[in-house]
């Protein structure tokens, strides 16, 4: 190998190694902002009006900003049952909606309508199900996400009806302003105990679980 490639080759690894410290400063300032703004105001976490799905008393909460049209978060969300399974007693799933695609807020609305039917979890599910049908970025056909809420046997003109609740609408609103409060900026975000992930991904999620639910127990 001559001198030049040499020179190249270390070019492009001195280049590399300087993007990925850049990534991992920047990545860490938005991790402490993140706990910072947490820390101060912990009350955005979990409002009254939020959907708790697992024991209410459970001593480990996993917040999760959620977007029904967000494909990561349909892709996440076995995996968090999963958990909820491992942890029977000990994990409860605190939902936070932030419907950043188009479509999405018409979509919370029916969920949150579906609790008045006590139809809830199937109508998420069966959503989540049909989202690829339903959730295209460009052109979402809400049309479709009603269907299949009811074919979870969602009464679908009552919850309409029922969507058109100011209530649900300041709820949705005060979940948006927790997300802008707390800097949420993608879907899913996850707190666990108020703490953020370190990086995301499911592992990492597993990990913050396991850890708070092993300090709780002690």
């Amino acid at each position: 190998m001559n001198s030049k490639k040499i020179t190249v080759i270390l070019l492009v690894a001195i280049v590399a190694v300087a993007f990925l410290f850049g990534m991992n400063v920047y990545q860490r300032r938005v991790e402490n902002a993140q706990a910072e703004k947490v820390s101060q105001s912990e009350s955005s976490l979990v409002r009254a009006h939020s959907t708790i799905l697992g024991p209410q008393d459970a001593r480990v909460t996993i917040v999760e900003f959620f977007d029904p049209a967000c494909e990561t978060c349909r892709a996440f969300y076995p995996f968090v049952k999963d958990l909820m399974k491992k942890y029977p007693n000990d994990v409860r799933l605190v939902i936070r909606y932030a419907p950043f695609h188009n479509g999405s807020d018409k979509v919370v609305k029916m969920l949150e309508a579906a609790k008045r039917q006590d139809k809830y979890l199937p109508v998420l599910e069966m959503v989540l199900a049909a989202q690829p049908m339903w959730a295209d970025h460009g052109n979402p056909n809400v049309e479709l996400a009603y269907q299949a809420a009811a074919q979870a046997g969602l009464d679908i003109k009552k919850a309409l009806a029922d969507a058109q609740d100011p209530a649900i609408d300041t709820a949705l609103r005060q979940d948006i302003q927790d997300l802008t409060t707390l800097q949420v900026t993608k879907t899913p975000t996850f707190f666990v105990n108020g703490k953020g992930l370190p990086t995301f991904g499911s592992e990492q999620l597993a990990a913050l679980v396991a850890e708070e639910v092993a300090k709780s127990r002690k």
